[in-house]
């Protein structure tokens, strides 16, 4: 049991550290790669509907899981503790946090020195909105909303599964790690289906939907707990953690996710700043409710 707390905390301090770098063989992008292989075998046979989609979302969380345990199982036989550097190295890749900060603090700087173009362009990179349609406060609402929805998604939601795994494992008599980094990759996996299918464009309406309905499901207890993170981060910066309560209650519900604008309400009210409303994507403007509807436009 001692690991299981040890390869979470220095996986943290791994990406507190170092980030998520970016290269070919990073562990989301291999699945990303296996999704859009299998998306276009499974559309080549006609598989382009909703059963194409529950095939698609089983066939990648069986590769990665598969792929996973007979990697920890080889490397455990050929020496015991090199399976731990394996648990390590996948916990680490998906914990995404300290670059979420990186991108947006490059926003706050480029708005603050008066460039909105390169503000725009280093929202762009985080969000799916059209970045080029943004203005200032516009630019700080995709900034904001992008963190606080990622503060769950990015983190908060693999350190949740990735307990709950432990804590099975630990009942079932099973590696308390094996788990814990099953469930987390599991999770990751479910997130990245939903990234790359779980859209309601007619492409996407019934082939993303078991990824989307799967992601919902993961986030919804990591939705709510967030309210207790972020009214301890509220206090402890000074900021409207009652407000947040007040504004998170009110307008959690107000997306089209069950999940999405949870930890975001919340934000608005601690913040006293106003997030959602109108915005535009590539496939045109969507009408999205005020989170905060009473306070102001955020500035950077």
């Amino acid at each position: 049991m001692p690991e299981l707390p040890v390869v979470l905390l220095v996986s943290f301090l791994l990406d507190v550290l170092i980030g998520d770098p970016r290269y070919r063989g990073h562990p989301v992008r291999l699945i990303g790669r296996g999704i859009v292989c299998v998306e276009r075998i499974l559309r080549g046979c006609g598989l382009d509907g909703g059963t194409g989609g529950i095939i698609l979302v089983i066939l990648i969380q069986g590769a990665s899981l598969g792929l996973y345990g007979m990697t920890r199982f080889l490397l455990h036989r050929i020496q015991p503790t090199a399976g731990i550097f394996v648990d390590l190295f996948l916990c680490y890749s998906c914990l995404a946090l300290t670059d979420l900060f990186r991108h947006v603090s490059f926003v706050m700087e480029r708005l603050c020195a008066g460039d909105p173009a390169g503000a725009r362009e280093a929202v762009g990179k985080v969000v799916g909105r059209d970045a080029l349609s943004l203005d200032g406060p516009g630019i700080s609402r995709a900034a904001t909303e992008t963190l606080a929805e990622n503060f769950v998604d990015g983190f908060l939601s693999p350190v949740f599964w990735y307990a709950l795994g432990g804590a099975l494992g630990g009942v079932t008599g099973v590696s308390p790690v094996i788990t814990a980094v099953g469930f987390m990759l599991a999770f990751k996996v479910a997130s990245t289906l939903d990234s790359m299918v779980g859209y309601r464009t007619p492409a996407y309406r019934a082939f993303g939907r078991a990824a989307a309905r799967l992601d919902d499901v993961m986030n919804f207890v990591p939705a709510r707990l967030s309210f207790l993170f972020l009214f301890a981060g509220a206090c402890l910066t000074g900021l409207h953690p009652l407000d947040g309560v007040r504004t998170g209650l009110r307008d959690r519900m107000k997306h089209a996710s069950p999940n999405s604008a949870h930890a975001e309400a919340f934000a608005a009210g601690a913040l006293h700043v106003r997030l959602g409303g109108p915005v535009r994507y590539a496939d045109g403007p969507r009408k999205k409710p005020w989170l905060g509807r009473e306070f102001p436009d955020p500035g950077p």
